[in-house]
C-alpha cells in the first residue's frame, strides 16, 4: 500500500507499497500525538493512504479550511504539484532551509490520480503548514 504521512514537525511522505510497513518513526523522540490529532484517509482501490499527524491540523481543517468540493480536483492537483516541488527543493537545501521543517521529500507523482480526498488533505496541510510556520511554498499567498 502507498502512504502519505505527516507528523508533528512536518513530515509528509508518499512511499510505495514496496517500502517498509512499520509505519512512521517518532521524530526527535517526541511523544506521539493523541488519536484525535491524526487524520487518516484510506483509498484501497488506489492503494494510497494519507496519514497526517499534527497537533493543530485536525482542528484547523474542521474550523478554517474550505469545505470539500469548494476546489476542483484539477485545482488541488495543480497547487499540490507546485507546493511539493518547492518543498522538495527545500529538503535538498539543508544549509538554507530549516531541517526541522523540511525533513523528508514528498514522493508526489503528478501522473498518478490520487483522488479528491488525498489531494484535498495534501493541499490543506500545505496551506496549514505555510500559515503555521510563516512559510511560502509558492508565489501564492496561503489562504484557508
Amino acid at each position: 500500500m502507498k502512504y502519505l504521512i505527516g507528523s508533528l514537525i512536518l513530515f509528509v511522505l508518499l512511499t510505495s507499497c514496496k517500502s517498509s510497513k512499520s509505519g512512521f518513526k517518532n521524530i526527535n523522540n517526541q511523544t506521539a500525538p493523541a488519536a484525535n490529532d491524526t487524520i487518516k484517509i484510506v483509498n484501497e482501490a488506489l492503494e494510497y493512504e494519507v496519514i497526517i499527524i499534527d497537533g493543530g491540523f485536525n482542528s484547523w481543517l474542521a474550523a478554517t479550511a474550505k469545505p470539500r468540493g469548494y476546489y476542483s480536483e484539477n485545482y488541488l492537483e495543480d497547487r499540490n504539484a507546485i507546493f511539493v516541488q518547492e518543498w522538495n527543493s527545500r529538503v535538498n537545501q539543508p544549509m538554507t532551509y530549516n531541517t526541522n521543517l523540511y525533513e523528508l521529500r514528498i514522493d508526489y507523482d503528478q501522473l498518478i490520480h490520487y483522488g479528491y480526498e488525498v489531494n484535498y488533505l495534501i493541499y490543506n496541510y500545505m496551506i496549514y503548514f505555510q500559515i503555521k510556520n510563516n512559510q511560502r511554498l509558492s508565489g501564492f499567498v496561503p489562504r484557508p
